[in-house]
């Protein structure tokens, strides 16, 4: 068979297994409700655990992994509304509820810019035009470098984005890419960017910057320390820094970590969905998987069903990966990272 029609093969036999589920459990289809109610669980919750860190009732570190963990959930609830899963005859409480998940995950892009990069990303995923991969790092060899910069979308943008550009052009004077759509493509990742995301990010780094100047005033008596006026102003933000930004910060490290090893890079066949991913289920990328919901393990399920909400993907999940691996998706193929990301050998 070819990969198309092994393609066909798998989505009809997962969209059957859904509809064995919702019809097992009625309940799921009311996915509107399930949307909104994990949509608000996940935002009190996040306040809940906000409100005992500042009252000194528990640490900062448990406030960083739960807030972590419920980001994450609220990521794959994004990424379902990109998608109208939820509200699509609702406009109203469908962008407030883009607008809220983006609010406490600043770090992200702008969720209706992104929504450009990431309908381009399915039609043209592992491409060279990729720009919703390459942002995370996807096709790069791994290196401190990459390391350093996995969760970062705005100096690791900067320190790639001539090399993107010049590969988009590349493309567009190939014919590979309309120039409309090229140009669309590069104002919707540099706009949707401003204002939350590089705010968000400018603020860690000067606390980061804060932290590691007191280090070496503290260890070495060096006077390179931040001015009070400085220091006041992160003072006023430790509430955002703790509650928010340091959360979203291990979040989206995990997530572009995950993300950008199990999709393909550079040698995908245009189309060829069964070449777009592989699913990462290997034991010891659980610690990442968990800040993510674990999308290692269902996020190549929906490139082969796109239009189905992240919950019934993780219920399905066993049946989905059975299906998958008879029709030869790869799972587990921890060469990727010494190919960076190739599909092939290089």
């Amino acid at each position: 068979m070819t990969h198309q029609q092994k393609t066909n093969i798998i989505k009809k036999e997962i969209i059957a297994s859904y509809k064995t589920l919702k019809a097992k459990y009625p309940v799921l289809k009311y996915q509107n409700f399930i949307g909104f109610s994990i949509f608000i669980s996940c935002l009190l919750f996040s306040a809940g655990l906000g409100y005992l860190w500042y009252v000194d009732m528990i640490p900062a570190w448990a406030l960083i992994l739960g807030n972590a963990f419920l980001f994450g959930v609220l990521h794959e609830l994004e990424h379902d509304l990109i998608h109208f899963i939820y509200f699509k005859n609702n406009r109203i409480v469908h962008n407030i509820m883009l607008l809220f998940v983006w609010l406490v995950r600043p770090l992200t892009l702008n969720p209706w810019f992104r929504r450009v990069l990431h309908y381009h990303h399915h039609k043209f995923s592992g491409t060279p035009h990729d720009v919703e991969e390459r942002g995370v790092t996807n096709g790069e060899k791994w290196s401190l470098k990459r390391l350093l910069f996995t969760p970062d979308l705005v100096i690791g943008n900067l320190l790639r984005v001539v090399g993107l550009f010049s590969d988009i052009k590349r493309e567009v004077d190939k014919g590979n890419l309309k120039f409309q759509t090229a140009k669309k493509l590069k104002l919707s990742g540099v706009f949707g960017l401003i204002p939350f995301t590089i705010l968000s990010h400018v603020i860690l780094y000067v606390f980061f910057t804060d932290i590691f100047l007191d280090f070496l005033h503290d260890k070495y008596q060096l006077n390179w320390v931040m001015p009070d006026a400085i220091k006041n102003i992160l003072t006023w933000c430790n509430p955002i820094i703790y509650i928010v930004l340091l959360p979203n910060l291990l979040r989206q490290f995990c997530l572009h970590f995950i993300t950008s090893n199990l999709h393909y890079f550079g040698d995908v066949e245009q189309g060829n969905v069964i070449e777009q991913t592989q699913v990462l289920t290997v034991w010891w990328t659980y610690p990442f998987q968990l800040f993510c919901f674990f999308f290692g393990w269902t996020h190549a399920i929906h490139h082969f069903v796109v239009n189905e909400t992240f919950y019934i993907r993780h219920i399905a999940h066993k049946k989905a990966h059975e299906i998958m691996r008879k029709h030869g998706v790869r799972f587990n193929d921890l060469g990727t990272f010494r190919r960076a990301n190739r599909y092939h050998e290089i």
